[in-house]
């Protein structure tokens, strides 16, 4: 099942690649797979019916969380399976012949179509309630591209974008049943959860089972399109035809009824079930039959028709008893049949006629009577006729409700609604004949092209099918009973046999008064049109969900401006406010007291206090700055002191990288703040000054007694006890913090790492408009001392000043910067140049010092790249943009990508060796003059960390420091009209 699944999804990728070479011919191959996987399946019919138990497949997958991949192949998966597998072959071969080569985006609809195939086996292969919610999900978001695969048309994204909306809306509902359903039987799997539902239905919790059950079959309703959600399947028929004849007439809608038939075994005895399920099946049969009378387009007379069959089917496969479970399932496999037959012809007809109005067709059938036949047997086995698959399968139901009838007053009801249901599919059926091949008066003879037999294949082997199913029925009903046997029971009658003739009985005359009545209505069709254009239109259920839709479009609009200000200060204000009153709520009810043990000052550090006091400082002083770059230098004034404060508690990693993170983000923020004025002018006052105070006052006092009641909780032993002893016989280092964050979590640290990689492209992207920052030039391409030249003040002592040290930067023969040469002699420190000279090298050594040693000492990859960073910050504001090209001459983009790939294959890379994901070995070896070394391989993902906070902090600085520059420049040479980086 699982070579099955991955097959169909392998060929979905590789198949753009195959229209490319063969054009529409590639359908063919496409075909192959669901034909190869049919021929399989037939294989397995022994294992399924012959074997006590039936196959089963179970993958762990998360262990920890319960998770698994869960198979099983009883007789109604084996059944739904030959549905999906046998049409789904025979609609890619007819796509080979519906679609043009010069038809858009062919490879990306082909491999949809075959991922939509191997999705729906795995949705009704699947024996756990997650893992089948997952292909449930599939299915929605593949039909959603295929309903919407013409892309330039307004109809077909606003169809597919609603049938998304409709059917995620119910998936999520049904999600929540069946967590509900999983967390009572306390397991996930199916066959498990159906062998406990009676327990379950009966018991204490039998009205929360009721509610979750529900919930499911709100999922089941959605994706079956019952009433009220009836809509959006008319309005799907905006897909190609090959779409609407698999995805709405045998594969995704058909999701919902097999959902309702996997649990009607278990949980149709809850009081939720029957009402739900009878009561829209029914108003969905007659709605649809109804609605299909009143279409002038041959297709949505099928997609009505469709809606009203599956309301029908949801009626009988949730009737509960072994008759209604062999007939609806009989019945679902003739509905298969027969309307993916009539759905590829009238893909035919569009083809060849260029249309599907009724009023505009006629005499189809002398144009091609071979597409005639097949059309009359789709549809007279629709409206049920004798000898065909449809009557056999609807006999069957006949029968099942005239049982049910003599249950009460309610099954009469739903006996009569389902004869006047199925007079109305007779009379559409016969509608659609006549509009589609009948000779009409006054409307001219349809040009019909030839139609070349690759083309009429499929339909017509579907015709074929549906033929043999009606003469020997036998096969079928072998195949079904044993699933119509889970539903045997005290008082449950017997299933019965699928058969072509039972003789006199009461379904045989409902069938009669059904034929009779059917064919009034067809030769009355004017009186018919006439007395329906008479009755109040009823509630639109499209044009409700559009309103339902404007509705919310027009509160998400009054949300948003009322809550979008542009208000920095507001949104702080919502976002505090929220932050403190919920946790403070929280903490008052619980009346929890505080910890015992509780102290303001830890006794054995007094120097805590220093370090406290500059912290309240430096947040008060950064309150009080009047410029922008005081109140950042008090900020970081308090990340200081919070460094201190992990030293002083024994954390020496923490507080080194405390500090070299709060370094270079008050770099980065220095750099960023050139292009803001230096003065804070936007400052509130009066009462918005003491809600902010109030606010940031509560915030900060509540967040500490939440960490201190949080640290009172605890209960069970910290999980951090033992990181110690993994650190050391697991990660073979002595660092825990590094051990922790390159092998313990390394899980958590790639996924850290890739958001930092996606910040520094976010801030690339906000600042190089023309393209990213790797296109500086050379030092060699810019003018000597050119480089932020200022203007002198003419007549005054400052001007004198600046040609002064004009002429004692210039007096330097040889710069102490490759680059410095460059700046203008204004811009140049030598005492910053010799010291950036003297510590580069030092810094960059010890980075990787810091890395290489981070396993057993403080360090490790992100300090080691912050003080890389740091060095490359040093080389930048001592010598300018030109001297951090020449100090790092790689692409920024260049090293994340490579630090991530250099992260990712040392997690990769123990697969290969039989080992998981991310596990470290642990390499002792002897070397000449460096004796004996103990290398861990974590250490390899460490240096990826290395080398992406590298790109990081290059990315920083060529984006705020660089890239502004070099704006600044252009701006004052555009003012004196002087030549960038040249002379005037």
């Amino acid at each position: 099942m699982i070579t099955v699944l991955a097959v169909h999804f392998a060929v979905a990728l590789v198949a753009p690649f195959l229209f490319r070479r063969v054009g529409r011919n590639a359908f063919y191959a496409l075909a192959a797979v669901p034909a190869g996987s049919f021929l399989w399946l037939i294989l397995q019919h022994d294992a399924v019916y012959a074997a006590p138990d039936a196959p089963a497949l179970l993958v762990p997958w998360i262990p920890d969380l319960g998770l698994e991949l869960a198979f099983r192949m009883d007789a109604l998966a084996w059944v739904m399976s030959l549905l999906i597998l046998g049409v789904g072959t025979l609609v890619l071969v007819y796509c080979a012949r519906y679609f043009k080569n010069k038809d858009s985006n062919l490879g990306g609809f082909g491999a949809q179509l075959l991922a939509f195939a191997g999705a729906m086996f795995g949705l009704v292969t699947a024996d756990d309630l997650l893992l089948m919610f997952i292909f449930w999900e599939l299915t929605t978001v593949l039909s959603y591209l295929l309903i919407g695969y013409a892309r330039t048309r307004l109809a077909a994204r606003r169809s597919a974008l609603q049938a998304l909306i409709v059917t995620t809306a119910g998936g999520l509902a049904m999600l929540v049943g069946l967590i509900m359903l999983g967390s009572f039987a306390g397991t996930y799997r199916i066959s498990a959860l159906l062998q406990q539902a009676p327990e379950l239905v009966s018991g204490p919790a039998a009205p929360a089972v009721a509610t979750a059950v529900v919930l499911v079959l709100v999922g089941a309703i959605t994706k079956s399109a019952l009433v009220p959600f009836h809509f959006w399947l008319p309005g799907a028929m905006a897909a190609p035809t090959p779409v609407s004849a698999y995805l709405h007439a045998a594969a995704m809608v058909k999701a919902g009824i097999y959902l309702v038939a996997r649990l009607a075994p278990g949980f149709a005895g809850t009081d939720t079930w029957l009402p739900v399920v009878l009561g829209l099946g029914l108003a969905t049969m007659l709605v649809g039959g109804y609605r299909a009378l009143r279409q002038t387009d041959i297709k949505l007379i099928l997609a009505y028709g469709t809606v009203s069959q599956l309301g029908f089917l949801s009626m009988v496969v949730g009737l509960g008893q072994p008759d209604a479970a062999l007939a609806g399932i009989a019945l679902l496999l003739a509905h298969g049949l027969f309307k993916a037959t009539l759905f590829l012809v009238v893909g035919i007809i569009d083809h060849q006629a260029g249309t599907r109005d009724i009023r505009k067709l006629s005499g189809v059938f002398r144009s091609s009577r071979a597409l005639g036949v097949v059309a009359i047997i789709g549809a007279a086995s629709m409206a049920g006729v004798p000898p065909l698959a449809g009557f056999v399968a609807k006999e069957s139901v006949v029968e099942a409700f005239v049982h049910h009838a003599g249950t009460g007053p309610w099954g009469v009801v739903v006996l009569v609604g389902v004869v006047v249901g199925s007079i109305l599919t007779f009379a559409y059926s016969a509608r659609f004949l006549w509009g589609a091949f009948a000779v009409k008066d006054g409307v001219p003879v349809t040009r019909f092209k030839a139609i070349k037999p690759a083309f009429l294949a499929a339909p017509a082997l579907l015709a074929v099918l549906t033929v043999a199913y009606g003469l020997w029925p036998a096969p079928v009903d072998g195949w079904i009973q044993p699933y119509a046997a889970l539903f045997a029971g005290e008082g449950a009658p017997d299933a019965g046999h699928l058969a072509l003739w039972h003789g006199i009985t009461p379904a045989l005359g409902l069938t009669a008064v059904t034929f009779a009545f059917g064919l009034a209505m067809y030769y009355g069709r004017g009186a018919v049109a006439r007395a329906q254009e008479l009755v109040p239109g009823w509630i639109n259920g499209d044009r409700a969900y559009q309103q339902t839709i404007g509705a919310l479009d027009d509160a998400a609009v009054w949300v948003t401006g009322r809550t979008q200000r542009g208000s920095l200060y507001f949104y702080l204000a919502v976002i505090l406010s929220v932050a403190f009153l919920l946790p403070l709520t929280a903490i008052l009810l619980a009346g929890k007291p505080l910890p015992a043990d509780l102290y303001v000052i830890d006794p054995g550090s007094p120097l805590q206090l220093v370090a406290g006091a500059g912290i309240v400082v430096g947040a008060l002083a950064a309150v009080r700055a009047n410029k922008r770059f005081l109140a950042v230098l008090m900020v970081s004034v308090t990340g200081y002191g919070i460094a201190l404060m992990f030293a002083l508690q024994g954390a020496p990693d923490l507080a080194l990288t405390q500090m070299l993170v709060e370094t270079i983000i008050l770099v980065a923020f220095v750099l960023a703040m050139r292009s803001l004025p230096a003065e804070l002018r936007d400052r509130t006052g009066g009462r918005y000054r003491v809600v902010r105070i109030i606010i940031g006052a509560g915030f900060g006092l509540t967040m500490i007694f939440v960490a201190i009641y949080a640290l009172g909780a605890r209960v069970a032993t910290p999980v951090s006890l033992d990181f110690p002893r993994l650190a050391y016989d697991g990660g073979g280092g002595l660092n825990v913090v590094n051990v922790t964050l390159v092998d313990i979590r390394a899980w958590d640290t790639f996924g850290e790492i890739s958001v930092l990689a996606l910040a520094a492209t976010g801030v690339a992207s906000l600042i190089f408009v023309r393209g990213r920052g790797d296109r500086i030039r050379s030092s060699g391409s810019a003018d000597k001392g050119t480089v932020g030249r200022l203007a002198a003040p003419a007549h005054s002592r400052d001007g004198a000043a600046l040609a002064l040290s004009r002429r004692f930067a210039a007096s330097t023969k040889d710069a102490w910067l490759v680059a410095g040469r460059t700046l203008a002699p204004e811009r140049r420190s030598i005492i910053f140049e010799v010291v950036t000279r003297l510590v580069f090298h030092s810094m960059i050594v010890f980075s990787i010092y810091l890395l290489l040693a981070g396993h057993n000492l403080p360090g490790g990859g992100f300090a080691g790249g912050l003080m890389a960073g740091l060095a490359l910050t040093i080389r930048y504001l001592a010598g300018g943009r030109f001297e951090l090209r020449e100090a790092a001459p790689l692409s920024a983009g260049a090293l994340l990508g490579i630090g991530l790939a250099t992260a990712a294959v040392s997690g990769v890379a123990p697969l290969l060796l039989g080992g998981e994901v991310f596990q470290s070995a642990i390499v002792q070896l002897w070397l000449p003059v460096f004796g004996d070394i103990k290398f861990v391989t974590s250490t390899i993902f460490d240096i990826g960390v290395y080398i992406v906070v590298v790109g990081l902090a290059l990315d920083v600085l060529r984006s705020l420091g660089a890239e502004i520059d070099e704006h600044f420049e252009e701006q004052s040479d555009a003012a004196a009209g002087t030549t960038p980086g040249g002379n005037a």
